[in-house]
């Protein structure tokens, strides 16, 4: 870190503006792409409905059963 420091300091103050417009800039598309990642628990909700005998034994398999 210190070396990138240095290189900082080194800088005319012309391009240390841009240095830092250009990290401001990564830091907002940064936070954009972290938001996006993540949905909200239950936003489908209203395209999927679960028929109440969900959990009936279907009759394909009623040979298999016990």
């Amino acid at each position: 870190m210190q070396s990138l420091y240095t290189k900082l300091n080194s800088l005319p103050e012309t391009l240390k503006s841009e240095v830092i417009d250009y990290m401001e800039f990564l830091l907002k598309k940064h936070a954009k792409d972290n938001d996006k990642k993540k949905p909200k628990f239950g936003c489908s909700k209203a395209f999927y409905k679960m028929s109440d005998d969900f959990d009936a034994p279907l009759e394909d398999f009623k040979e298999y059963t016990l």
